[in-house]
């Protein structure tokens, strides 16, 4: 399993493996950026994580207040990655009000202004020739 309960894990590396970001490089950005707190202080990308240690990670609107379970150093399939970790009630409770929030405000969808196609040029300038 990529896991080894004798020894303490790196912050960045476990993050990683939990698949809370795709490279290690964005978990060390977002620890030395203060998105990721241990028992609500702030920790460098080379800290010891240690089973029961309980880390606040925000990642855009949401936050997850979880437990860390076990460690590993090696990044697996999501299943087992969902095993390292529990999240509390309060914290899986808000994130879901949050996203259901978000969702029917039209958050979701992102509209970007770009510059219109053919078939919209050829309506623009057939609208400003009459």
């Amino acid at each position: 399993m990529g896991s080894d309960q004798n020894i303490a894990v790196r912050a960045d590396k476990w993050l990683w493996a939990a698949r809370f970001y795709k490279t290690r490089a964005l978990a060390i950005q977002a620890i030395t950026g203060g998105k990721v707190h241990l028992n609500g202080g702030r920790i460098k990308p080379a800290h010891r994580l240690n089973p029961g240690d309980t880390l606040t990670i925000r990642k855009g609107p949401y936050t997850f207040s979880i437990r860390v379970e076990r460690l590993a150093t090696q990044r697996r399939p999501a299943e087992e990655a969902r095993t390292l970790y529990s999240e509390s009630e309060e914290s899986a409770a808000e994130r879901h009000a949050l996203y259901r929030q978000r969702k029917l405000e039209g958050h979701s969808v992102h509209q970007h202004e770009r510059r219109p196609d053919k078939r919209t040029r050829r309506r623009i300038r057939q609208f400003k020739q009459h």
